[in-house]
């Protein structure tokens, strides 16, 4: 006859091991890391469309006061032909 020793032992954890606790929190402030990153990233996405944004603008003054300008230089030649043929009629 041989002795068989079946002993099955359950244990339950009464507390959590300390480096367990540490992955898991390390965890979780990886993940609130992780948002806080993405809504960073998120507003410098947004303020550079906002900074393309002003800099369309700007160029688009820019160039309609080159426009303006140029009207303002052919009505001044307008008006320097109609005084010319005015005086001379």
């Amino acid at each position: 006859m041989s002795s068989q020793n079946n002993n099955n032992y359950t244990t339950a954890l009464t507390f959590l091991n300390p480096y367990i606790l540490r992955k898991l929190n390390n965890m979780d402030q990886a993940q609130v890391i992780k948002r806080e990153r993405e809504d960073w990233t998120r507003l410098y996405h947004k303020t550079l469309k906002g900074i393309e944004t002003m800099i369309d603008v700007q160029r688009m003054a820019k160039d309609l006061k080159k426009i303006v300008e140029e009207t303002n230089m052919t009505i001044t030649e307008m008006e320097g032909t109609i005084l010319t043929a005015s005086i001379n009629n």
